[in-house]
């Protein structure tokens, strides 16, 4: 028997059956789970992750254009002025380190890997500003190397599941990334992240509107008629019965 973090005593293969069935019927629900900064390359994936801390990906995909045009390559940021990048990342908070962040990961990719962005995590995480969570996201997204990104809405989300007890994102990875095959943890990331930005919200969740409740310790902490859990919802989501 295994005891997950809300207490409920579940086999460890009811465990990962149950949330195997939660990330094929998230599938339903948000068809359209992605990665959801606006990128191109590698390296602006990479810039566009790192500014995404303690934003929002809306703010960032407000701010990369200009960023993107002005420092097209490693070598760009790696010789940039930190002052000018400030400048044009300024409305999304945070600029001072972030503007560090960037240009060390320029002169990082520059001196260390000819300024390509590197497709290992053992690489990526030794980057100015880069921890797991940003390197999973490049790997998943850019190159295609699956990766589970333990962001606030995953591990919430996976917390009020059962899956882990754990708040350290790199164990919680650990615990939630043993109960799907490797190849699928990207996928997993994105439904799990869409529906924390859209569903199950961190104050308020929309337990009565959501797909998946049925299989949730805790589907009790938010709103349960349905009607009013429907005004909670952001966006679009598809109802998997219809």
């Amino acid at each position: 028997m295994k005891t997950t973090g809300l207490g409920t005593d579940v086999s460890r293969t009811a465990l990962v059956r149950r949330a195997r069935k939660v990330v094929r019927v998230l599938g339903v629900v948000h068809p359209d789970a992605r990665c959801e900064l606006d990128f191109t390359t590698p390296l602006e994936l990479l810039v566009a992750t790192v500014l995404s801390a303690q934003s929002t990906d809306v703010r960032v995909n407000q701010v990369t254009p200009s960023l993107f045009a002005a420092y097209p390559d490693a070598l760009a940021y790696a010789r940039a002025d930190a002052a000018e990048v400030e400048e044009i990342i300024r409305p999304k908070g945070f600029q001072r380190a972030k503007a560090r962040s960037l240009v060390g990961i320029g002169q990082a990719l520059v001196e260390r890997h000819d300024g390509d962005v590197p497709a290992r995590l053992e690489d990526l995480v030794r980057l100015p500003g880069v921890g797991r969570k940003t390197a999973n996201v490049v790997l998943g997204d850019a190159f295609g190397v699956p990766g589970l990104t333990v962001d606030t809405h995953l591990g919430r989300l996976a917390r009020r599941l059962g899956w882990t007890a754990e708040e350290d994102p790199v164990r919680a990875e650990t615990e939630i990334g043993a109960l799907f095959e490797r190849k699928d943890l990207t996928l997993v990331s994105h439904r799990l992240i869409f529906h924390g930005r859209r569903v199950c919200h961190a104050r308020r969740p929309a337990c009565g509107a959501c797909a998946v409740a049925r299989w949730c310790p805790s589907s009790g902490v938010g709103e349960q008629d349905p009607d009013v859990a429907r005004t909670l919802v952001r966006g679009e989501i598809v109802d998997p019965e219809a």
